[in-house]
């Protein structure tokens, strides 16, 4: 069997058995083609490998030029693939688990403020239907802190208008139950009702937000909308920025962390923690910029 017949292989039980999403996968498949390539140029058989060789694959990664963060993923990487050699009976245990994950400094999300979220949403121009879906479409992503791939397989039949309520189908094929506030409800009921039966044009989609064809919006079509937000309203972000805006915005306005978890759809609380300490820098902040000496 070659390397890529082996990758493919090992691609495809990461999708369909662990379930994984599909760039974390490819990410995968990436790292463990380094690795396997790695053993093939030192002459090492898989069956051969050991936690020594392990160390001084990474230590080589290290020596030419890989960053602690790729290393991380290295590491998870070949955790992915020794768990899946130890099912196929090729390795007895996982000596991946071994290894030790630098400590990569964690950076704090971007946050907005909220005259800020109204400055970016101000810039659409509304006299398109274009421009209509736009509004409703990055209004709900800040209103209930959405991932761009969340909002872009969003249902027509996950919407509930009468309840403010949508479906999100999320990482790891896990669904919740997320709120919208009333401008978001208002937004979305006219683009609904308005705008997208005009851009579908009697076809049958199932996803809410469409192009002006009227195919589903892309991941690259949400992006290169926002950046055109970011160039007229001059206020720098990433559409993802708008999720961390309301995760923090919510914990300002003395949202629980639980609470606030069960809305981003986080796994481990300790992922929602890292808005406790953006919202403790602003406080830092404000107290320096009010009461400086």
């Amino acid at each position: 069997m070659t390397i890529e017949d082996f990758l493919n292989q090992f691609y495809s039980d990461l999708i369909l058995v662990k379930r994984d999403q599909e760039l974390t996968a490819q990410t995968y498949r990436i790292s463990s083609q380094e690795f396997l390539n790695w053993l093939e140029n030192q002459k090492i058989k898989l069956k051969e490998v050991t936690t020594q060789t392990l160390s001084f694959y990474l230590i080589s990664r290290k020596e030419n030029g890989a960053s602690e963060i790729t290393i991380a993923k290295d590491i998870s990487a070949l955790r992915a693939l020794g768990d899946y050699l130890v099912r196929k009976n090729i390795w007895q245990e996982n000596i991946t688990l071994l290894l030790d994950r630098p400590k990569a400094a964690k950076n704090l999300p971007k946050v907005l403020s909220v005259e800020q979220v109204d400055a970016l949403l101000a810039c659409i121009d509304t006299s398109t239907p274009i421009g209509r879906r736009d509004d409703a479409l990055f209004e709900l992503i800040y209103s209930c802190g959405l991932r761009i791939s969340e909002a872009c397989s969003l249902r027509v039949v996950n919407v509930h208008m009468n309840e403010n309520l949508i479906l999100v189908h999320g990482k790891g094929d896990k669904e919740r139950l997320v709120p919208f506030g009333g401008r978001a409800a208002e937004k979305l009921d006219f683009y609904l009702k308005e705008v997208r039966p005009e851009l579908v044009k009697g076809r049958n989609v199932a996803e809410v937000f469409v192009n002006y064809k009227g195919e589903p919006i892309t991941r690259k079509g949400v992006w290169k909308k926002f950046k055109q937000l970011e160039t007229l309203s001059g206020v720098q972000a990433k559409v993802h920025t708008l999720r961390h805006s309301f995760a923090t915005h919510l914990l300002s306005g003395g949202a629980d962390l639980r609470s606030v978890q069960e809305l981003l759809g986080h796994a481990d609380l300790s992922t929602t923690t890292i808005y406790t300490h953006v919202t403790d820098t602003q406080l830092q902040q404000a107290h320096e910029k009010y009461f400086e000496d």
